[in-house]
């Protein structure tokens, strides 16, 4: 009886101090969607501006949002991290629930407002396992769990993201690719002419994985809006490539 008393105490003690937490709620969502945006070096800062710009203008467009609120639960989760090498992965936006245009608008905000850090090397399969990460510890439960990548170059630091890659697709995470074609030389480098093709078997997966070319930064906003749109949709439409800027015609 004592010891039964005691711990009624010790229970209401620890409640009257805030100890004991509450039972954390699931919240409900059509979409757990991570954004995992390519902050190396190769990106500069005035194409690092025009990236994230991309992102800010495509997730406040009123075509996304008509997409989120068209759904079961009319919202999605979003979490926006930047990465570079192995050792640089960084949540800028926690995840949040986008539901309205006053969400998206907050959340646009917020993008604005954080500061942009570049880092060296480009460990595509180290972003892959953080964003994986994020979603096995999110606060939401969903049907579909995706995470978005872009970036301008092959993995070159950290572990080989193919693996990586499958092992998230097994537990049943959709990964999508925008692969940033610019036609450029890279720190004296030939222009990566092949870096969809790489995404496509290294890096997208999953039922209804995709990926879309962006050709330039200018064009950037278009390519992430259109990306969202089918994420948020749900639309499959497996292995598919798109070039926003069509490719010049192959040797005859």
């Amino acid at each position: 009886m004592r010891s039964r008393l005691g711990v009624w105490v010790f229970l209401i003690v620890s409640l009257w101090l805030g100890v004991v937490p509450a039972a954390a709620q699931v919240v409900d969502v059509d979409l757990q969607l991570v954004l995992a945006i390519d902050v190396s070096r190769s990106i500069d800062e005035v194409e690092g501006r025009l990236q994230r710009q991309g992102y800010m203008e495509a997730i406040s467009d009123q075509r996304v949002i008509d997409a989120i609120v068209s759904g079961q639960h009319r919202r999605i989760a979003l979490c926006y991290i930047e990465w570079a090498g192995a050792h640089y992965q960084r949540v800028v936006i926690d995840w949040t629930v986008i539901d309205s245009d006053a969400a998206a608008r907050a959340f646009v905000e917020r993008l604005s407002e954080a500061p942009r850090v570049s880092e060296s090397w480009t460990a595509v399969g180290a972003a892959l396992e953080f964003s994986g990460n994020k979603l096995r510890t999110s606060p939401f439960r969903s049907d579909r769990r995706v995470i978005d990548v872009s970036g301008d170059g092959r993995n070159n630091h950290g572990p080989p993201d193919a693996p990586i890659r499958d092992r998230l697709v097994a537990e049943g995470i959709v990964i999508n690719g925008l692969p940033i074609m610019l036609g450029r030389a890279n720190f004296g480098r030939p222009p990566d002419d092949q870096l969809d093709q790489y995404y496509e078997e290294n890096v997208i997966g999953g039922p209804g994985s995709f990926l879309i070319v962006a050709r330039s930064f200018e064009d950037f906003g278009r390519a992430v809006r259109t990306k969202l749109v089918k994420e948020i949709s749900g639309v499959e439409r497996a292995g598919t490539a798109i070039g926003l800027v069509a490719r010049p015609p192959s040797a005859d």
